[in-house]
């Protein structure tokens, strides 16, 4: 089953050096073995770690893996580390460890407008969730919602195997793109990406 709580960090990296802030981070990972996961980005250079949290981390453990992280990977960053802490909310298609284990996962980010949220999640079960459900090639779909983030809203983590583009293709069909449409025009607030839609693929990185 899915975590419950999943802290979100992406960190731009320098492009000549992706190879061993990758090293340095994975030697962390090592040394804690509690399913933190790292990927690379498929758009830019970026590095993404996806954390499963159990609930009881306290500000000092996040402060001692904040300058972990630092003292490991800032010689090779190109920017500062983006830090998310997501809350669980449903999963049309869910996983049986805590994170996905698919080779790639993408993120599809959403700002709802608040007083309309529990209608949007009734609508996007019939919508969103419904195509997820009947496609081969999402494995992994889980809906999570910001609890301490500067990009609030809802986080989409989706999970796959197939090629990027195969993916991509089951949520670029005329009648997706309806869907896509009715969001806009109803619930969500139309702020940076795609008229308020924020999505980015990346590959997982194996040890």
């Amino acid at each position: 089953m899915s975590t419950r709580l999943l802290l979100v960090t992406e960190v731009p990296v320098q492009e000549a050096e992706s190879d061993s802030a990758v090293k340095n981070w994975l030697e962390l990972h090592a040394r804690y073995q509690d399913g933190r996961t790292l990927y690379r980005s498929l758009e830019d250079d970026a590095l993404l770690e996806l954390r499963p949290l159990s609930g009881d981390e306290d500000l000092s453990r996040f402060q001692r893996d904040a300058r972990e992280q630092w003292e490991a990977v800032s010689p090779f960053v190109a920017g500062d580390f983006r830090r998310h802490v997501h809350e669980f909310v449903e999963a049309p298609k869910d996983c049986a460890g805590a994170l996905p284990e698919t080779p790639y996962v993408q993120l599809r980010r959403v700002e709802v407008k608040p007083p309309v949220l529990e209608e949007y999640r009734e609508w996007r079960n019939r919508t969103i969730f419904e195509t997820v459900r009947n496609s081969e090639e999402s494995e992994v779909f889980l809906a999570y919602h910001s609890l301490l983030s500067t990009e609030p809203g809802v986080l989409f983590v989706a999970g796959f195997s197939v090629d990027p583009v195969r993916h991509n293709g089951v949520f670029r069909t005329p009648a997706y793109e309806a869907i896509l449409t009715e969001v806009r025009e109803k619930y969500i607030i139309p702020q940076g990406g795609e008229g308020g839609l924020y999505t980015k693929t990346y590959a997982r990185v194996e040890a």
